[in-house]
Parts: C-alpha cells; sequence; structure tokens
C-alpha cells in the first residue's frame, strides 16, 4: 500500500512524527518502515524533481553511510551513473607538505561515494512512497508544539492537530523543534563561507579526492563521474563575495590556479553558490518526548566531508535504540531517549572538535604553526597505521 498523503480535518494519533524530508529525516523513516510503530513525516517543500542537470549540494558518503542507506532501501533507487566511488585522497598543507590516502592502502573497496543531494534525496522517497506505515504530510509547516507527560501535541499552520509519543526534529540548522522544545546553544561563527561549484575538467581526476589547505581558506575538489569535479572552496565572507561576482571564465581561472592547475583547465558546470559556516555544540540533543538528529542536532565545518554522514549516524543510532526498545516501551519514553544521546555524543563531538582544531591550525598565519602542520602532515603520510586509524572513524 502506498502512504496515506493526509487530506483530512480531525486529529491524528501517532507512534512517531519526524519533522523535516530533508535526507537525514527522510533516512529515519525508511528506517523504522519495518517497525510496527506508525509514522508522520511532516515536510514544508515539494518533492524534489530530477533533471539532467549537475545539483551543486554534493556529499561524500562513508562506506558506514552507504551500509546504512542499503538497509533502508534507498541505495538500489540510485541513478549509479551519477555516482563516483573516492578510489583515493590527496591532502596538501601550504608548504609542499602531503597526505595521502588510498583504498588499497586502507583495505576497502572505496574511501567514499561522492553523488548529488537531489539524487540522493529522490531515492529515499522513491522508497517512502510504498511505506505502509507512513502517513506524508506535504507541503505542511508546523505553528505549534506542546509536550505533555505522555504524548506532543502538534499543530500545523492550518490548524489541524497531530499527537505523538515521540517527535523527531530533522528540520536542519535552524531547526523549529529545537528552539520550541527550548534545546539552544549559542552557535560559534567561522567567519567563512562555503563556496561551491560544479566544473568539467581536462585532465582525468581517477577517483581521487584533493584538498589544499591554505593560509586563507581550504579548497576541496571531488570527484564526479566522467570528468567533473565538484568544488568546496571554505574563505572568507569577503572572498566568497569576490568568487561569486567573478565571471564563469575567471572564477576557472582562480579555482585552477588555487589547485596548482592539478586537474588542468576548468569549465563551469553549476554557478557557484555560498552559505555560511558555523559550529553548533548542543548540551544535549533530547529532552522529553523529543529526539534531534542531523543539522538540528549539530553543525559543523565541512572540511571533513563528515556533516551529512554524522546526521546518518544520527538516525541509524535513533532507529537502533527504537527497534530494540522492547515491547513494553514507550517510543517516547525519557530514558530511552537519554540511551539515544549518550551514544550519539562522541562522535558528535569528536568530529566537531577535530574540524574545529584543523580549520584553525591550517587557516593561521602563525609561522609555528605552520612549521608543525606541514611537519605533521608528511611524518603522518609515512606511516600507515596512523592514516588507518585517522580513517577509521569515517568509515563507520
Amino acid at each position: 500500500m502506498p502512504p496515506n498523503i493526509y487530506a483530512g480535518c480531525s486529529a491524528m494519533e501517532f507512534d512517531i512524527i519526524i519533522i523535516g524530508g530533508g535526507l537525514v529525516g527522510a533516512s529515519l523513516t525508511a528506517a523504522l518502515r519495518d517497525s510496527g510503530l506508525s509514522l508522520a513525516l511532516i515536510e514544508s517543500q515539494h518533492a524534489p524533481v530530477l533533471g539532467e542537470d549537475w545539483d551543486s549540494r554534493i556529499y561524500a558518503i562513508s562506506p558506514g553511510c552507504r551500509r546504512y542507506l542499503e538497509d533502508c532501501g534507498a541505495w538500489a533507487h540510485l541513478n549509479m551513473s551519477r555516482v563516483e566511488p573516492v578510489e583515493a585522497m590527496r591532502v596538501f598543507g601550504d608548504d609542499n607538505a602531503e597526505l595521502e590516502f588510498s583504498a588499497y592502502q586502507m583495505g576497502v573497496p572505496e574511501l567514499a561515494c561522492i553523488l548529488e543531494s537531489r539524487q540522493l534525496q529522490h531515492a529515499i522517497w522513491q522508497g517512502l512512497r510504498e511505506q505502509d506505515n507512513l502517513t506524508i504530510l506535504q507541503p505542511q509547516r508546523c505553528a505549534a508544539l506542546q509536550v505533555e507527560p505522555d504524548a506532543a501535541t502538534l499543530t500545523l499552520t492550518d490548524g489541524r492537530e497531530l499527537r505523538a509519543k515521540l517527535v523527531v526534529g530533522a528540520d536542519g540548522r535552524d531547526s523549529w523543534v529545537r528552539n520550541q522544545v527550548g534545546i539552544s546553544a549559542a552557535p560559534v561563527d567561522y567567519r567563512q563561507h562555503g563556496v561551491v561549484a560544479n566544473f568539467t575538467v581536462e585532465r582525468a581526476h581517477r577517483g581521487i579526492a584533493y584538498q589544499w589547505f591554505q593560509p586563507d581558506g581550504i579548497l576541496a575538489l571531488l570527484p564526479l563521474p566522467d570528468n567533473r569535479v565538484s568544488m568546496v572552496w571554505s574563505v572568507s565572507p569577503e572572498k566568497s563575495a569576490q568568487l561569486l561576482a567573478l565571471s564563469h571564465e575567471a572564477l576557472c581561472a582562480q579555482v585552477a590556479e588555487a589547485a596548482h592547475h592539478t586537474l588542468g583547465e576548468m569549465q563551469v558546470i553549476t554557478p557557484a553558490a555560498a552559505f555560511p559556516l558555523r559550529l553548533l555544540v548542543l548540551p544535549q540533543i533530547s529532552s522529553a518526548r523529543i529526539a534531534l538528529i542531523g543539522d538540528a542536532a549539530h553543525n559543523m565545518h565541512p572540511l571533513a566531508g563528515q556533516g551529512v554522514n554524522t546526521g546518518f549516524r544520527d538516525a541509524r543510532e535513533l532507529a537502533r535504540t527504537l527497534l530494540n526498545r522492547g515491547a513494553q516501551t514507550d517510543c517516547g519514553d525519557a530514558q530511552l531517549l537519554r540511551r539515544y544521546d549518550r551514544k550519539r555524543k562522541e562522535d558528535i563531538y569528536s568530529m566537531q572538535a577535530t574540524t574545529y582544531s584543523l580549520k584553525h591550525l591550517f587557516v593561521n598565519d602563525d609561522p609555528v604553526l605552520k612549521t608543525l602542520r606541514n611537519i605533521g602532515l608528511n611524518a603522518t603520510n609515512r606511516l600507515v597505521p596512523v592514516k588507518k586509524l585517522l580513517m577509521q572513524h569515517a568509515f563507520i
């Protein structure tokens, strides 16, 4: 049976309401398809429409998260001609230092898979439309949330009410759910923007992802199918504005120069766009009848490509917690949600600390730090066990 696209007028009762149908929220919904729980998914946007053009939002999916998406049934719906495995990664310091990882050296088929946000979103939603324990409300927005001892009541902007034992906030970095329940912390502004664009390149990338740590920013070129790459360039707001104002030809010239012409001449296939970068560390990611996942639960620097992977690990752990709760346990039970919270803290905090430290280590003019960071890259490159240890976290 297809999911119920709710158009009624009376209040509805659910076990779980998931607010936000982006990648992480949709994946949690799919992961709970055989749970026996009744689900409602509320998404404010229409379903994504696929076209032939390339999406400027690109993600590097870790092997562990790929397995999770396979288990959710999403991976089977992907157009694999739009997916590129990463065979190796080359990281450069600002003084000829280099650190290289290879799938062969790590003993894995690939380090990651690069694919477009819109393609993955479409693949996950393909399964949702066949999920018979799911009611989809789309496009819909939320107006009020009231948490009571035995349930949470959600009011939509059209006046309808829904009740559930658990409400999951998967509604992004400016999470409405998080604000409604008072889980807060002051975000740290990185004073950087992430500038993204896609290019065709002259030389074959051979499945290699490149990253350059430079005094004025961090440039990454990620491989896409054929001779295409996706750029993420973390720079100051001032440089971001300058890059966005360039013609396509001038942008290509600047990116090629910053990349030391490693891939030869470049041509734009998706225009540049930018988004501000910040760090958000929350004291908790759950409260009474509430759980947060994805960007609603944490923000971090994109330099390690782990933001969406950390979100998928949230969804995976929350699904495990709910599926293993026991027949008599309320899925919104406070102790149950604290178990999820505790399980996720180490992973979230370690990724946030790592990306924060690397950003401040490399985007820094201190000559002593410059010497140390480049010595560290070269030394690490010679120690295969250390490299395996560094990569281990990215594979979960």
